[in-house]
């Protein structure tokens, strides 16, 4: 397992307010399996009808191979195939429409490839490694960040020489703009592997690290971000993590019962200030509306002591922290100001959080909230100079399964004709949606009746085979779907590090 067990604390990890607070919001209403929209009638006709149209769409998509001015890479963390799947008939069902045959925005995207993401040393991956590949064209080993498979994981001596350049590096050395948003802590392994270069992911904060590490002259991950030394810096900054930048001695500015992680007393959110006096330091959503793109020079946000808020949360919670849309659009307009073209990493973090927790809704309610910032993204760029790509780097053992009939709850148990159960040997009920391991497991106990529970409670635990603490990652492909220039060079199945080598292509470096 490779997040940190501070990370991993069952349900405990998908609580409201920020996860270090332990409250719990409450559950936001979904339609009742009543008011969902029945199928569209349709006759063979119709679906023969509906497929020329689609091969006419296809048909008229020209390549686009001119040289990419702009680039926004977005990453559902842990979001598999079936979770896109899942994830496109929850947002349907949301709308009362019929989630089957809805048209979620990633499924705009013209241009698609499959996806292989093993690690140098693993069949299933982490994060770490996966990220790597993806914006420093190398495999490498789990639980490794910015670095080569010569990599000796926790020992940053013998790790120091085989650094590798992320394509934000290159591009920021060559006067571009860059920017990270995610919904994770700012310093988690997909967002660090922008800007850091480290042998063990969890050192996210010096408090975090080894006596030896610290002694042998390894830096944290936070400090890494604040004192990058390439081009002026990063341009935009925001997510969670804040804690990670505060001193143990400093009280958070909005939760006063906590404090800082840092241990040797630096107060990095400062140091940034005091070296960007033109630049915008926020913390929450009203000091972030009043940011004044025109007239700032970066944007550093951090918005919870760690990870932000799932998007269930947020929304429950009375938004007092950006959405991903809101944090994308903001961004886009910070770095559209640099007149050769910037390079973006925008992450849906906590996909995969909910996941390790066993809990679908709200990982399908952060993938829905990932469609919402591509949507904001496709309507705040020119597609004919920005690339855009959507990917994940890993899945997750979440399935989806069974005979439901169309237009059943996805959430729901599984029921042909709908509201008539469909039961297992044991004469219970299951869902559709479970996990091949995790914390929804039986031990000795009966498996409990799922049609005896409330199944789309925002809190409900799927049921898996396997028990265990923290569900794991998948290991089979994931997809990357884009559109804009070089985008169709996503096609067939491609390795996860060959991702890096079409955005660096796209750019021209």
């Amino acid at each position: 397992m490779r997040h940190p067990s501070s990370l991993l604390l069952g349900l405990g990890l998908i609580v409201a307010a920020a996860p270090v607070l332990g409250q719990t919001a409450p559950s936001p209403a979904l339609p009742p399996a009543s008011a969902l929209a029945k199928p569209p009638v349709a006759t063979s006709e119709g679906y023969l009808k509906a497929g020329q149209a689609e091969l006419k769409r296809l048909q008229a998509d020209k390549p686009n191979n001119r040289k990419a001015r702009n680039i926004i890479l977005f990453i559902g963390d842990g979001m598999g195939v079936s979770t896109l799947t899942a994830g496109r008939i929850f947002e349907g069902q949301q709308q009362g429409l019929d989630g089957e045959s809805f048209v979620a925005q990633m499924d705009r995207l013209p241009h698609t490839a499959l996806v292989k993401t093993y690690s140098h040393d693993a069949q299933v991956a982490d994060s770490a490694p996966t990220a790597t590949a993806l914006v420093a064209g190398v495999k490498t080993k789990n639980g490794v960040i910015g670095v080569g498979p010569e990599a000796v994981e926790n020992d940053c001596a013998v790790t120091a020489p085989f650094k590798v350049p992320s394509l934000f590096e290159m591009a920021e050395d060559k006067g571009y703009a860059t920017g990270v948003v995610t919904t994770a802590t700012i310093t988690h392994a997909t967002p660090a592997s922008t800007y850091a270069h480290v042998a063990q992911r969890d050192w996210e904060v010096d408090s975090r690290m080894p006596e030896a590490a610290k002694a042998a002259g390894c830096t944290d991950i936070a400090r890494q971000m604040v004192e990058w030394p390439h081009g002026n810096g990063l341009d935009v900054m925001l997510g969670g993590g804040r804690a990670h930048f505060l001193p143990a001695a400093t009280v958070d500015p909005e939760y006063p019962a906590f404090k800082g992680l840092r241990a040797d007393g630096k107060d990095l959110a400062a140091v940034w200030q005091a070296a960007n006096p033109k630049g915008a330091y926020v913390w929450n959503s009203d000091s972030f509306n009043a940011v004044d793109v025109q007239k700032s020079s970066k944007l550093l946000g951090l918005f919870e002591p760690s990870h932000m808020q799932f998007e269930a949360d947020r929304t429950a919670a009375g938004e007092k922290e950006p959405s991903l849309a809101d944090m994308t659009r903001k961004a886009i307009a910070m770095l559209s100001k640099n007149r050769k073209g910037y390079v973006l990493m925008v992450e849906a973090g906590r996909i995969d959080h909910a996941h390790h927790a066993g809990n679908a809704r709200r990982a399908l309610q952060d993938t829905v909230a990932l469609n919402a910032a591509l949507k904001a993204a496709m309507e705040s760029v020119d597609l004919s100079d920005t690339l855009i790509v959507v990917t994940s780097d890993h899945s997750h053992t979440f399935t989806m399964s069974g005979y439901p009939e169309r237009g059943n709850p996805i959430l729901g148990v599984v029921a042909a004709p709908i509201g008539t159960p469909t039961l297992a040997k044991d004469g219970k009920a299951y869902t559709t949606l479970g996990y091949a391991n995790g914390p929804g497991a039986a031990s000795a106990a009966e498996r409990a009746d799922p049609s005896k529970e409330d199944t789309e409670a925002l809190n409900y635990r799927q049921q898996s085979l396997v028990g265990l603490s923290s569900e794991t990652h998948g290991g089979e492909d994931v997809v990357a779907r884009a559109a804009g220039p070089k985008a169709h060079l996503f096609k067939g199945t491609i390795e996860q590090n060959t991702i890096f080598h079409i955005l660096r292509a796209a750019l021209g470096l």
